[in-house]
C-alpha cells in the first residue's frame, strides 16, 4: 500500500524534527563523546553534526553486527 502525497509531504517536517531531536540527544551522550574523543581529529575531520552522527551509527551498528 502507498502513502498519499498529501501525508507523505505533512511527514517531511515531522521526520525532520525528530532527526534534529534524535541526533541531539546522540550527540549529548556520554558513549558518542567518548567515541569522538577515541579518534584523531583528523580520522573525521570537522565534519557536520549530521556526519559525526550518521558515521557513529553505522561504526557501532557495524561493532553490534559481530
Amino acid at each position: 500500500m502507498t502513502r498519499s502525497s498529501a501525508s507523505t509531504s505533512s511527514q517531511v517536517p515531522q521526520d525532520t524534527k525528530i532527526w534534529d531531536s534524535l541526533k541531539g540527544a546522540i550527540a549529548a551522550s556520554s558513549g558518542f563523546q567518548r567515541w569522538q574523543l577515541e579518534r584523531p581529529v583528523d580520522e573525521y575531520g570537522h565534519g557536520s553534526l549530521e556526519h559525526l552522527v550518521r558515521r557513529y551509527l553505522r561504526e557501532t551498528l557495524e561493532t553490534l553486527a559481530y
